[in-house]
């Protein structure tokens, strides 16, 4: 009699058993989130730059491709404030933090790599290839989880990416900004077709806590077309109580993709 009621009942627990297993597996995949780099070159002169452009295009993206890294971001920005620091920026992207904590070491062991990056590499204390360095660790949204190639049909050498940085007054403040983004304001991106590369908390960084987003557009006239159409559909959002004294500084960076950048 009870193996007549397990057999009557097997379906309905299979398909319990199914949608436990369904839960987990989304449950997993939705905390399952990429890191991400950014390395900031600042630099002074015009030969600094040709030293970093060899290197990174010669030595170091051939090397982070061997390694397995793709879609590598280097971006310069369309004008350099007067008076600042020119700038290289440098995205990648890994599953894992460690793959990015270990990747010099792991680079160091590259013979090929420091052989094409030995000008870079070997450059004296008197003639640096830039004036310092700095690295950005981020880790991804929730609402997008990795980084994405942008669908652009505009040549590379006309493209306008827009990194944004927005800081908040203190670590709870820049949570409730990043839940903003998760519940709604990513998903007013893709309708309108930012075509974001990334959205990231940045964990390791000299302005916490903020966090960074790179959206990608054909030219500039697309990209001032979508911010156009952004804040109606923003507007609603942005008044909400919930929301709000949630960014306290907002750095908004206009660049384009170097000729041997992936993305």
């Amino acid at each position: 009699m009870k193996k007549n009621a397990f057999n009557l009942y097997r379906p309905f627990i299979l398909v319990l058993l199914l949608v436990a297993v369904g839960s987990y597996v989304a449950a997993f995949e939705k905390v399952n989130q990429d890191y991400f780099q950014l390395k900031v070159y600042h630099y002074e002169t015009d030969e600094q730059e040709k030293v970093i452009d060899q290197y990174l295009e010669s030595a170091y993206l051939p090397a982070l491709h061997k390694l397995g890294f793709k879609e590598i971001g280097v971006f310069k920005p369309l004008e350099n404030a007067v008076g600042q620091d020119r700038l290289v920026y440098v995205f990648i992207s890994a599953a894992d933090l460690s793959l990015l904590v270990n990747l010099d070491q792991r680079l160091a062991k590259d013979q090929k790599y420091l052989e094409a990056g030995k000008i870079y590499i070997g450059a004296g204390y008197s003639n640096p290839p830039f004036k310092r360095l700095e690295t950005i660790w981020m880790k991804a949204f929730e609402g997008m989880p990795k980084s994405a190639l942008p669908k652009l049909s505009a040549e590379k050498n006309k493209r306008i990416y827009e990194l944004r940085s927005y800081e908040a007054a203190t670590e709870q403040l820049s949570t409730n900004k990043i839940d903003m983004f998760n519940n709604g304001e990513i998903d007013i991106f893709n309708k309108l077709n930012f075509n974001a590369v990334f959205y990231g908390q940045v964990i390791a960084g000299s302005t916490m806590p903020n966090l960074m987003y790179l959206t990608a557009f054909e030219n500039m006239e697309d990209r001032n077309t979508h911010w156009k159409d952004f804040g109606p559909l923003y507007k609603p959002m942005q008044d909400l109580p919930q929301y709000q004294n949630n960014v306290s500084k907002s750095i908004k960076v206009l660049l384009f993709p170097t000729a041997y950048s992936d993305i």
